[in-house]
């Protein structure tokens, strides 16, 4: 029988009682290897060149480099790592860049023990985890509101996707931001071109300019 090797942790945090806290919950748990405790980017850059990682758990507020830049650094020397933003921050320009970030999870601070590990488990899976409070933030601040358009012949989401597409957000990052798949997205953006009898996102955002939809 091949043993399962286990998930290798990295927290960074200079909350030190909650560090302590995190690192002692992870500690209890068969299937996680926690490497290492920090308390600032920049030392969790050092460890990554030398030692493989599988999650990297980070703050925001950190002293020196935050958790939005180290989150942006480790994207970009490593793809194959994932990156959990644990936080008391719910602020959604915030959360809007994180995500855009292509950070593969977002916990607010107060989440329970079984929540956090069930995180840590999606992320080791290769899916990606935002809580609840997260996903209705930001598909709340996407949402249409004004139900009166004048695009009678578009549905809610379809203006949703066009306002982000206007914005320049690529279809990745619309999918990240409205938690839906990048298929989807895609579906939507035919049926757009299509009802609107436009050729390309170039169309999209005039017609979006055109028309006060952004």
């Amino acid at each position: 029988m091949i043993k399962k090797e286990k998930t290798k942790v990295l927290i960074v945090d200079d909350h030190l009682m909650f560090l302590q806290g995190l690192a002692a919950l992870l500690q209890d748990v068969d299937d996680i290897f926690l490497a290492d405790t920090l308390t600032s980017g920049e030392s969790a850059l050092l460890m990554l060149e030398e030692q493989s990682i599988d999650i990297v758990i980070m703050d925001i507020s950190m002293p020196g480099m935050d958790g939005i830049e180290l989150n942006e650094i480790i994207k970009k020397k490593y793809p194959e790592i994932k990156t959990l933003i644990l936080s008391t921050h719910s602020d959604r320009k915030i959360i809007d860049k994180l995500i855009k970030g292509d950070a593969n999870g977002y916990l607010l601070k107060n989440a329970e023990r079984d929540e956090l590990l069930e995180v840590v488990y999606s992320l080791a899976r290769g899916e990606n985890y935002f809580s609840k409070e997260i996903k209705e933030k930001m598909q709340s601040a996407y949402s249409v509101k004004n139900e009166n358009r004048t695009d009678q012949n578009l549905s809610r989401r379809e203006i949703e996707i066009l306002k982000l597409v206007a914005d320049g957000y690529s279809t990745q990052e619309i999918s990240n931001l409205l938690f839906i798949s990048q298929h989807t997205v895609n579906s939507h953006r035919k049926s757009l071109l299509f009802k609107l009898g436009l050729k390309n996102a170039a169309g999209l955002a005039k017609y979006a300019l055109e028309n006060g939809i952004v």
